[in-house]
Order: structure tokens, then C-alpha cells, then sequence
């Protein structure tokens, strides 16, 4: 087992990655807040894990609630399902959720605990890659609009996150790949030896070696913890992390919640961000044909869907929660490892990468 720590003061806590650990009373325990345990999870995951963590809380009050599975229920509707299991179980604020799948789990977990009497205690348990790399670690949670991904939520740290590398083992291919975008995203915005080393075993971490997925977990949470650490809610450097994300987000609403994965709407958004960022004479020919290698080797697609014209990814665009004062913010990048946040965008340039859907 390998643990990491988000250092955010009184409110650090640690991040445990390796095989058996879904399991293990001890991982949960030093982070109950009380007695009432409620487990949050969904129909695919539900059938594979829920039995053996419920076992680990042996003694406790544990009860779950098991939500629909996918992006398109990421809404408020689907949201108020784990505030009726707590009420009608009476949990009171030493209540811990546990927050048991992927990404869309976690974030309506997490706020759901944000919200609940005001704010109650989670432990998130990710499932996925994408989860275990990237929306498990730094206190983001939230649901969906029909208008907008994301736009209602609030920061609300987990206690713990367990990562337990043996939950990959039932992943589809498809979504390994998903979270193969969030691990790559790490290497483009600030660690270039990382990037390096990704070129160099993919073909691992598509096999699902274990040694290979587990430091690519690892490094992508030290990197996350690191920038997390230094701007918690996102006032500045925390920004890099959403490469691709705004063009992504677009895609994602653009085409209906769920028909592409979040992680290869990003891919495609990090393809589109690159080549925006080689329009400005940023990024050299070679570093974008190896960002789109890359993700190209990920399985990922480098380009977005073609029934979204330039005029409707704008729209999209606009409605974007990095949007101030009216101007729309992107990360771009000036190199691989070195990621920038600028509202400084030709829109000619804009247009252009857009139209030529980033395969200039």
C-alpha cells in the first residue's frame, strides 16, 4: 500500500492506494465521525462491492442507497435519493457517507454530505480510474444541469480516499481508457518526466499491469495533492487542472449527458487545447504531435463529435463555471509540463481550431 497526504492543515488527509484495501476495517475506521455509517453506490457497482464494505463497518449502524448508474443521472432529482435515505434513517451529524464508485458517485456523495445539516463527514472510495486519479482527491462535488456540467456544487473535502487498485480489475476497457485522459492530463499541465514516462507504457497500462497502474495512480494524486495544497478552491493555480475541461464540458452537454464519457470528452478537449495553443504560437509542431499521440495511444479520440458546429461549442462554452466577467478563461499550453490559464484568445484562433475540429 502506498499513501500520500493532501496537506490542506487541519483538514489534511491521506490517500491510500494498493490491492485489498475496500475491505479493510482499519482503512475506514480512523475516520468515522460517529456510529451511522450510510454507503452511497450505484447498480454496477453495487452488485461487486457493496457486501464486502458493508463488512468492514461490522458494529456500526450502516445503511446504503443505491443510485442509477451514469452521467445523465448526475442531476438533483437523482441527487435527493441519499438525502431521503438519511433523513428516514434519522443520521444525525456525526453521520459519515461513504462514497463507493466513479466519478459521478463521489461527486453527489460529496455534496450530498456538503449539504446535509449543513456539512457531515465522506470517505471517498473510487472505483474507476478516472475517480481514483483525478475527481476523488481535492474536495469537488456537485451535480449536473441540463445547461451547464457541474454548475451547482460546493468544495467539501473527503476524510479518506481508498483506492483500491484490485476494483480495476472489473473496469471496461472503455472506461480505463476514460481515466487513462485525467492520467495523461497530469503530464501536459506540469510534469513533463511523467509525460515522458506515459509515451513509454501505455501498452502496460492498457494491459492493466499492476505495477504501471499503481504508479501511474500514485503520481497522478502526488500531482493533484501538490496543486490542490496550493490553491484549494481554485482562486488561481488550481485552474491548470481543468485542461481540456471547458471544451470538454461542451462536448459532454452538447451531445447528452452520458453518450461520451467524461474522460474522452477531455481527451478530445486536451487534443483542441493543444492545437489552439500551437495556433498562438505556443506550443511547437512536435509537442502537439505528441499530445495527440498520446491520447491517440490512450485509446481516446483527438477529435471532437462532428455534430457540434463552431457556433453551438461557443454557446457551450460560455456557460462554463471558469466564465469572469463575462470572458471565458482556458488553459492552454506553452510546452508540455507547463500549463497556462489566459482569457487573452483571439477569437479568430478560437474559431479556426473549432471549425478545423483540432486536426489542423
Amino acid at each position: 500500500m502506498r499513501t500520500l497526504e493532501v496537506d490542506l492543515g487541519e483538514r489534511s488527509y491521506p490517500i491510500f492506494i494498493g490491492p485489498r484495501l475496500i475491505g479493510d476495517p482499519a482503512r475506514y475506521r480512523p475516520y468515522l465521525a460517529g456510529t451511522q455509517v450510510l454507503i452511497v453506490t450505484n447498480e454496477t457497482v453495487g452488485p461487486l462491492y457493496l457486501e464486502t464494505v458493508t463488512h468492514a463497518f461490522a458494529g456500526y449502524r450502516v445503511e446504503s442507497v443505491v443510485l442509477p448508474d451514469g452521467e445523465r443521472y448526475k442531476t438533483l432529482e437523482v441527487w435527493n435519493q441519499i438525502f431521503d435515505a438519511l433523513l428516514s434513517h434519522r443520521f444525525g451529524r456525526d453521520g459519515t457517507l461513504i462514497a463507493l464508485g466513479g466519478g459521478v458517485v463521489g461527486d453527489m456523495a460529496g455534496f450530498a454530505a456538503a449539504c446535509y445539516q449543513r456539512g457531515v463527514a465522506f470517505i471517498q472510495v473510487p472505483t474507476t480510474l478516472l475517480a481514483q486519479v483525478d475527481s476523488s482527491v481535492g474536495g469537488k462535488t456537485g451535480v449536473n444541469h441540463r445547461l451547464g456540467k457541474n454548475m451547482i456544487g460546493a468544495f467539501h473535502q473527503p476524510r479518506a480516499v481508498i483506492a483500491d487498485t484490485d476494483t480495476l480489475r472489473t473496469l471496461p476497457d472503455r472506461e480505463l481508457s476514460a481515466g487513462l485522459a485525467e492520467v495523461i492530463k497530469y503530464g501536459l499541465i506540469q510534469d513533463p518526466e511523467f509525460f515522458d514516462w506515459l509515451e513509454q507504457h501505455m501498452t502496460e497500462l492498457l494491459a492493466r499491469d499492476t505495477e504501471a497502474l499503481t504508479y501511474a495512480i500514485e503520481r497522478s494524486c502526488r500531482d493533484k495533492a501538490e496543486v490542490v495544497a496550493a490553491d484549494e478552491r481554485e482562486g488561481g493555480r488550481r485552474a491548470i487542472l481543468n485542461l481540456g475541461h471547458t471544451f470538454g464540458h461542451a462536448i459532454e452537454t452538447g451531445v447528452g449527458y452520458g453518450s461520451w464519457l467524461h474522460g474522452e470528452a477531455v481527451a478530445a478537449g486536451m487534443c483542441l487545447a493543444a492545437e489552439l495553443s500551437h495556433r498562438l504560437g505556443w506550443l511547437d509542431a512536435e509537442a502537439l504531435v505528441r499530445a495527440r499521440r498520446l491520447v491517440a495511444a490512450a485509446r481516446l479520440p483527438v477529435t471532437p463529435p462532428a455534430e457540434i458546429d463552431p457556433s453551438r461549442f461557443l454557446e457551450l462554452m460560455a456557460v462554463d463555471k471558469k466564465v469572469q466577467a463575462g470572458r471565458l478563461r482556458l488553459v492552454l499550453l506553452r510546452g508540455i509540463g507547463h500549463a497556462v490559464v489566459t482569457a487573452d484568445i483571439p477569437a479568430d484562433a478560437l474559431w479556426a481550431t473549432l471549425e478545423e475540429r483540432g486536426g489542423a
